[in-house]
């Protein structure tokens, strides 16, 4: 692990010409996304800025990439949120804030454990469709959650059903001075959409926003603002409420490691590859475990990778963690030497900022090629959808998972598998129901099973070629399986083998394997099965086999 060390050392100091203004740029949407996001996660809006600093300095001093930014993050506050709701029985800001710092302890320490043990690939848990499900819904969550803020009122509700419902009973307590101070910052956010990122479409519209109210005086008529910030930066104090907390807390970091670890290899690999750089999930994952840790440590709450805030820096100019450190240096300053300045910041503006960023999760272009493309993967995602709006945001989580993994145990139990055939012009060897073209060899089948051969598949093994057997005319005197995607062969599976080729035997038919790998032919005789199985015949090829099993009398189909 110890490679995982800063990419700081050696830095020269003329990379500052490009570091600091890059940082600079970065702390304007550092700020107001770090406050939104805290209160997003039901907690203080200090906190974010409190996050905001302990995170990128921690992850400039061991982190590997050199532009990744992390952050509280639209797609884990909501997680944090849900954890703490039923754990805060009370009103109690203090409390959330050492619960959500427990659980950034707890996270970190869960990403550090998988660092050590290499285990980055636990990262790939939520398949595509269910990830995209999943921040569909998230964002459906964080919409309903946000709009009654968005109009200057608040509500008591905790799912998405009961969200919907106060918002639509409370929609008589409209402040309309907030409600289009919201309106013009979702305006401002989402034109600025359409500008380069380098572009501060944000602070643009926090800055309007915190003008408008001071002018007008609309704190004085009863628009919510933020007030004034707590001055100074925290001291490290190790978080803590009871031992009956931990329980809960480890749960929901669970939730909030896959999330968090999903997003972060992604965003680390897809800028890593636009410039030429490698990304190594372990390290990745220790540096993110850190950053968590030292995070709960400053009153802050987890964290993970911000693709807006990283595209940012990059679009600025950053060419190494400076200017993380540039940005984390801005935003100390401003608790330190101005906590007032955001006074007048309108919490309908924040409520902006956080709707914006929910819109930006959705993704249903991808939804339409998974239409498109595979309707099962669709309905996994729609599914992963319904799991977040209708059983909560940390359930959500264990449903994404769930899919993901029966959708990998469905798609290995009932695998793909055709009879091949020749077909005229095309080199190789292809299914005759693609191709109804294709041609055939008279008493002989080939046969492709794309799967690994294992216990839960046998049987729709041996069922499936039993039923292309009996359906075969003129009937066969040879089977040849094409093996080259079956990758293992379980003890099991070797039976069924063994006592399918003994009852193909007795009809006459002889068992020929192709293109079976050396390590699972030698894995057949270990096995020491029944019958003769385990010593073939084996051919590198299926033109070998079948000039084999047809004498070379094969030679007139034109095989190359």
């Amino acid at each position: 692990m110890a490679r995982s060390v800063s990419t700081l050392p050696g830095y020269r100091l003329a990379g500052l010409r490009q570091d600091l203004p890059a940082g600079l740029a970065l702390s304007a949407l550092l700020v107001p996304q770090g406050m939104a996001y805290a209160t997003l996660a039901g907690l203080p809006a200090v906190t974010g800025l409190y996050t905001t600093v302990a995170c990128l300095v921690a992850y400039a001093l061991v982190g590997p990439s050199r532009i990744l930014v992390l952050g509280p993050d639209s797609s884990v506050s909501p997680l944090i949120a849900a954890a703490l709701v039923p754990l805060v029985a009370t009103d109690d800001p203090e409390t959330a804030v050492a619960l959500a710092g427990l659980l950034a302890v707890l996270v970190g320490l869960m990403e550090l454990a998988m660092a050590v043990g290499r285990f980055g690939f636990v990262a790939s848990l939520l398949s595509k469709p269910v990830q995209i499900g999943y921040l569909n819904g998230l964002a459906l969550v964080i919409v309903a959650g946000q709009l009654p803020a968005l109009f200057g009122f608040s509500t008591d509700a905790t799912s998405f059903a009961g969200e919907v419902s106060s918002f639509a009973r409370g929609l008589d307590q409209t402040d309309t001075a907030s409600l289009l101070l919201g309106l013009g910052t979702l305006a401002v956010l989402l034109l600025s959409g359409l500008l380069p990122a380098r572009v501060p479409g944000v602070l643009i519209a926090v800055v309007a926003a915190i003008v408008v109210v001071d002018v007008f005086d609309l704190a004085s008529e009863g628009v919510a603002v933020v007030g004034t910030l707590p001055q100074g930066l925290p001291r490290p104090v190790l978080p803590w409420t009871s031992m009956e907390d931990v329980g809960p807390l480890a749960l929901a970091a669970v939730g909030i490691v896959l999330v968090s670890l999903t997003d972060t290899i992604a965003v680390s690999s897809s800028f890593a590859a636009r410039r030429g750089e490698h990304v190594d999930p372990d390290r990745e994952i220790l540096a993110v475990g850190v950053a968590n840790v030292v995070t709960g440590l400053f009153r802050g709450f987890a964290v993970s990778a911000s693709s807006s805030r990283t595209a940012v820096a990059e679009e600025s100019g950053a060419r190494s963690q400076v200017a993380g450190l540039v940005g984390a240096g801005a935003v100390a300053g401003l608790l330190v030497f101005a906590p007032g300045l955001l006074r007048d910041l309108p919490t309908s503006t924040l409520a902006a900022v956080v709707i914006v960023a929910a819109i930006r999760l959705v993704d249903l272009t991808t939804l339409r090629r998974l239409a498109r493309a595979r309707p099962t993967s669709l309905v996994l995602s729609v599914a992963a959808t319904l799991g977040v709006v209708f059983l909560g945001v940390l359930q959500g989580v264990i449903v994404a998972v769930a899919l993901s993994i029966l959708f990998f145990f469905r798609r290995s139990w009932w695998p793909e598998d055709e009879e091949l055939g020749r077909v005229p012009g095309l080199r190789g060897w292809h299914s005759i129901e693609r191709f109804p073209e294709a041609q055939t060899v008279p008493g002989i089948l080939l046969y492709r099973f794309e799967a690994p051969l294992f216990f839960a598949n046998a049987a729709v093994f041996r069922d499936r070629l039993r039923e292309l057997v009996r359906a075969a005319d003129p009937p066969l005197h040879h089977v040849v399986l094409q093996c080259e995607a079956v990758t293992d062969i379980d003890v099991t599976a070797a039976d069924v083998l063994a006592s399918l080729h003994q009852e193909l035997e007795a009809q006459g038919i002889d068992l020929v394997f192709v293109e079976l790998r050396d390590r699972l032919r030698d894995l057949l005789t270990s096995y020491h099965l029944h019958g003769d199985v385990d010593e073939g015949p084996f051919y590198r090829s299926v033109k070998e086999a079948l000039k084999a099993v047809t004498g070379g009398s094969f030679d007139d189909l034109g095989l190359d």
